[in-house]
């Protein structure tokens, strides 16, 4: 008996890794911004979040990422274990020591000093010691900029901004400050803010990033070690880091075209199925082959890096939303596009003028209502016009402005996208109505959509 006892209250507690198997759930907190985890029009999306769901599924249990508002309230998450791991492109210092355990780095970032075109380009950290610096307060580049300061540059001084709603590249775009320092990783999706931001030269040392584990988890730490050393190996962490980057050059020019040799090539094998599916769902078949042509160049085999697939580039959840079950047809993906695409006009509100809703429709198609309403949030907020598209697409690439999606409902987006999109579509609508109609109807989206009513429920 006394042998019993002394056998029960010798046992170990469970680890970490048996308490997320046992309970079927990874628990992950990170940060709403693009670089870790944000909502996408069909979807999270993110670097972290991809690596994340990767990381559960080779665990065998499903995800639940979470964001928190900042560092401090990561840490606390993970010191009471809320979460089992903290992914949000971290590089470990004591105050994470504090809290868990640090897995081997799996990436190190390139740190940018950026200043303003027009003024004078730095070339070395000596020209930083005479001019205003901006950073983050209690961020990965404050750190840097203390390392530069005891190692290399005795008089170097930096202004800290506020540390979760500012952001250094606004206070070098304004003049407030004279350089910033920030992550490549960041500046590949900022320089579609800031396009007058320039990379001046680049530090010597780069930042490594790792994930953070939950005190006690020393099982799950060399599990996630043994994760991406084979995410290296495969060389699939060098590609999700590329889907994951902000950088993205324009081929207007190129598509355009593309676009001249499809009307003949590829239009003619899907037209009447464009024509089909948006009579069937109250469209303009003009409007909805213009969103197929800007997301795959009617192509049917046509993938993204984000898993979209076929000529309307639906994911995997919406395909299986819409009642598509290959995604690769061309024909049910058209019209699973076309059912799509009326669904989100119908959480447009009505009372927005023509063509006003079209357009706030087609952004939406693209990024997301949620995110499209907060714009349409933030310019009632500024004394603007919430249906005017002219006005609300102003303010959609606040979405990616810190200051201001910290109080947005749906948080970060990519604002910038839905903006250029709904321009690309609107031109590519332009061309094919200016082709010879042959007769066909020139109708527009329908304010009602009796068969869509129809078919809601019935897929």
């Amino acid at each position: 008996m006394a042998a019993a006892l002394l056998a029960s209250c010798g046992a170990q507690p469970p680890s970490a890794l048996q308490q997320i198997r046992a309970r079927g759930e990874l628990r992950v907190v990170t940060l709403n911004l693009p670089t870790c985890y944000y909502l996408g029009a069909q979807g999270p999306e993110g670097l972290e979040y991809d690596l994340a769901s990767r990381f559960a599924a080779e665990l065998g249990v499903r995800l639940k990422i979470f964001a928190a508002p900042s560092d401090a309230a990561i840490r606390e998450d993970l010191a009471k274990g809320r979460a089992d791991i903290a992914a949000a492109q971290i590089t470990s210092t004591r105050a994470w020591s504090r809290v868990g355990e640090a897995a081997a780095p799996y990436a190190e970032i390139p740190q940018l000093v950026v200043y303003r075109q027009g003024q004078p380009a730095p070339r070395d950290t000596l020209q930083l010691e005479t001019a205003t610096l901006a950073v983050r307060a209690d961020s990965p580049q404050e750190r840097v900029l203390a390392r530069l300061k005891a190692m290399f540059a005795p008089h170097l001084k930096w202004v800290e901004t506020a540390p979760s709603t500012a952001d250094p590249l606004e206070d070098v775009d304004s003049g407030q400050a004279r350089y910033a320092i920030v992550d490549a990783r960041t500046y590949s999706y900022a320089h579609h803010l800031y396009p007058d931001i320039r990379v001046g030269f680049t530090l010597p040392r780069k930042r490594p990033v790792q994930w953070i584990v939950r005190r006690g988890g020393t099982g799950l730490v060399r599990a996630v070690n043994r994760f991406f050393h084979e995410m290296t190996v495969s060389g699939q962490l060098a590609r999700l880091m590329r889907k994951n980057s902000g950088t993205a050059t324009s081929l207007h020019y190129q598509a355009l075209r593309l676009f001249q040799v499809s009307l003949t090539q590829r239009l003619p094998l899907y037209r009447t199925w464009f024509q089909e599916a948006a009579a069937k769902y109250g469209l303009d078949w003009r409007l909805l082959a213009a969103i197929g042509f800007q997301e795959s160049h009617w192509n049917p085999t046509a993938s993204s890096a984000n898993g979209a697939v076929g000529v309307m580039m639906l994911t995997a959840d919406t395909a299986q939303a819409m009642g598509l079950k290959n995604r690769e047809n061309p024909k049910e993906s058209i019209f699973a596009g076309a059912r799509y695409l009326a669904q989100v006009r119908r959480m447009v509100p009505k009372h927005i003028p023509e063509p006003d809703r079209t357009w706030f429709t087609v952004a939406s198609y693209n990024v997301g209502f949620g995110h499209v309403e907060d714009a349409r949030i933030i310019a009632q907020e500024l004394g603007k016009n919430p249906d005017s598209w002219a006005a609300v697409s102003q303010e959609l690439p606040k979405l990616a402005e810190p200051r201001w999606f910290v109080r947005a409902k749906c948080g970060y987006a990519q604002g910038w996208q839905p903006v250029e999109y709904v321009e690309r579509v609107r031109q590519f609508m332009q061309l094919l109505e200016w082709q010879p109609d042959e007769g066909l109807p020139n109708v527009t989206i329908a304010d009602a959509e009796p068969s869509w009513s129809a078919t809601a429920n019935g897929g």
